[in-house]
């Protein structure tokens, strides 16, 4: 018996300000274009006043991202959405830094091995050593970027140097003991994900 093949999924992001009708204007959307949503997130920031959602999804009749993205542009612009549409079978380039607690990295690094973690590991920074053994026998580049006070600048263009080679789209800081710079930060905005080690308000992450 042939295997059934394996349906084309998906994702659509969105930011904008929260207001009334934006999940129904979605959906309603998607329905209309033919697509069946299967996963659905969003979150509202009342101190923003900013409201976040993606949305996972089949296509049914076809429609195709570039049909969908022209389809979606008018709701988008009377909604005043930032939107993207991406095929989630396209794994997302990452780079992972990391100081000297490994724990979390060798969490990623396992599932992105096992191919639990839709990814491709294009990249591991970090400010220390400890891990250049392990990140190379995974076949993945390593880079040791110090940092200090004094060169804090340059080594954050070098960093960004590392990401625009790889054409990474994300960077995940796994227990990266440093604090970004808001230049740093605003230019990856959207785009940096923190696994922070405490909810402390002592530990600024």
């Amino acid at each position: 018996m042939d295997a059934k093949p394996v349906a084309t999924r998906y994702c659509l992001t969105v930011a904008c300000a929260s207001r009334r009708g934006i999940v129904a204007a979605i959906a309603g959307y998607l329905a209309d274009a033919g697509c069946n949503i299967t996963a659905s997130a969003q979150f509202d920031d009342p101190q923003t006043g900013r409201f976040f959602m993606r949305v996972s999804f089949v296509p049914e009749t076809g429609a195709t991202l570039e049909q969908l993205e022209k389809g979606f542009a008018h709701i988008a612009g009377k909604l005043g959405t930032d939107f993207q549409f991406r095929d989630e079978s396209r794994k997302m380039k990452l780079v992972v830094m990391v100081s000297r607690f490994g724990h979390c990295l060798n969490d990623l690094l396992y599932r992105w091995r096992i191919g639990a973690l839709p990814v491709d590991i294009v990249a591991v920074v970090s400010n220390h050593m400890d891990y250049q053994k392990l990140v190379v026998n995974h076949d993945i580049a390593f880079h040791c970027i110090k940092v200090t006070a004094d060169n804090k600048p340059e080594a954050e263009a070098r960093i960004m140097a590392v990401v625009e080679e790889t054409g990474a789209e994300l960077i995940v800081l796994a227990r990266y003991m440093q604090i970004l710079s808001d230049a740093l930060c605003k230019k990856m905005s959207g785009r940096i994900i923190n696994i922070h080690h405490s909810f402390l308000p002592s530990f600024k992450g």
